[in-house]
């Protein structure tokens, strides 16, 4: 067990040097893309500290609060985009080509390939940009060290990248069957969407409901919500220990339905 993780690790650093290396080889794209998401941070942590001057809160969070949320959809979304969602949105395509007959002739876990073969180094300072809102947050905030609320963010920040990358396993595996997932890839941007806010905001009675449902029949506002809410807020072992076990669900019904639809894959020579 513990010599197949450091096998997949050791793959992993290779990717990620190998990827680099390219991404290098052209700067100014990468210095561009780069450039797009600090200017995008900068856009959205402008547009909130002119909402702050009007308001004390925002759905009953405060200013550090909220910073400290968006810090974390930034750091969640980044680590998503880097690792992930190129390879994801690439996989229509290798079906369609039947180059995927390739990857799945390697002596290594298919899903692994297919979804980190590739990263995106151009949306990695997300995560850092992320972290560094988070950091200032606190500060503002006047946080004193708890290191049970530092262990609950850590476990839900880790299952809330399991649950976003579940869901766009599931949304890329229909691509077997659709061939084209460009209208799969624009469910995932609702889904992301829907992470960029707090669940606070679905108030009233149709609009809870709504948001009932985006938390306990399709889980998506755990993502990023309830890794701020037990740094910052609340400290609900209800929601902790809901979001780990959709987390382990969600990564285990990803996996069965890659493995479905890989059964209905006809490869190229077929």
């Amino acid at each position: 067990m513990v010599a197949g993780v450091a096998r997949y690790a050791r793959m992993m650093g290779g990717l990620a040097r190998y990827t680099l290396a390219r991404e290098m080889a052209f700067r100014g794209n990468f210095l561009v893309k780069v450039s797009v998401e600090l200017l995008w941070m900068g856009i959205l942590v402008a547009f909130y500290r002119v909402v702050f001057a009007k308001t004390s809160t925002i759905a009953g969070w405060s200013e550090p609060d909220y910073f400290f949320f968006v810090g974390c959809f930034f750091a969640i979304n980044g680590l998503i985009e880097t690792l992930f969602l190129e390879n994801c949105n690439e996989f229509a395509e290798l079906v369609r080509t039947g180059d995927l007959d390739f990857l799945l002739l390697k002596p290594i876990d298919e899903q692994f390939l297919i979804s980190c073969r590739k990263i995106d180094w151009g949306t990695a300072p997300n995560l850092l940009m992320g972290a560094i809102l988070m950091a200032v947050a606190l500060v503002q905030k006047g946080w004193t060290f708890d290191p049970g609320r530092v262990a609950a963010f850590v476990v839900t920040f880790a299952c809330g990248v399991a649950i976003a990358y579940s869901f766009m396993m599931m949304l890329t595996s229909v691509s077997v069957w659709m061939v084209r997932n460009q209208s799969l890839m624009e469910m995932w941007w609702l889904f992301s969407s829907l992470v960029r806010y707090p669940r606070e905001i679905f108030s009233g009675r149709g609009a809870e409901m709504l948001g009932r449902f985006f938390t306990f029949v399709v889980p998506i506002l755990l993502v990023s919500n309830v890794p701020a809410d037990v740094m910052v807020r609340v400290l609900d072992p209800g929601m902790i220990a809901w979001t780990v076990a959709v987390a382990a669900a969600s990564l285990w019904v990803s996996r069965r339905f890659f493995h479905v639809a890989l059964r209905s894959y006809r490869s190229a020579s077929s």
